[in-house]
């Protein structure tokens, strides 16, 4: 699975966990269309699953940083997949070293495109910059 890709399954897994009821491991297993037996058999990808549990992981800590950097709104009035998209590229930005910051932002606002609406990867795009720029 390409890194892309991963990205693209992690939102949809951490979605999924903002808004129901699931473990993380059927929150993953849903995203990548398995079942648990073929779970069992076959590893996650590590790309993926480092991107599901560590933004789960530091979910407080990434609503802090994000609360601090929102102007004008708060985290729960965000529509849900800003919000996610969010999480996940601050994740990248503040707790991995996996990708260059450039590579994140580009990559989150390819999800807003893709997930959003018209106006989500411009909202996303100006939440980012400031990590970056404060970085």
């Amino acid at each position: 699975m390409k890194r892309h890709e991963a990205r693209q399954k992690a939102l949809q897994a951490l979605f999924q966990l903002d808004n129901t009821e699931l473990t993380l491991e059927e929150a993953m297993d849903h995203a990548l269309e398995r079942s648990f037996e073929e779970e069992q058999a076959t590893a996650y990808n590590s790309f993926f699953e480092q991107l599901v549990r560590g933004t789960t992981e530091h979910k407080e800590a990434i609503d802090e940083l994000l609360t601090a950097n929102l102007e004008n709104w708060s985290l729960s009035r965000l529509p849900k997949i800003e919000r996610t998209v969010l999480r996940l590229a601050v994740y990248e930005l503040r707790f991995s070293q996996d990708a260059p910051h450039g590579v994140v932002l580009n990559e989150a606002i390819e999800l807003s495109k893709t997930f959003g609406d018209e106006k989500s990867s411009k909202f996303v795009n100006g939440v980012l910059s400031k990590f970056i720029e404060t970085k």
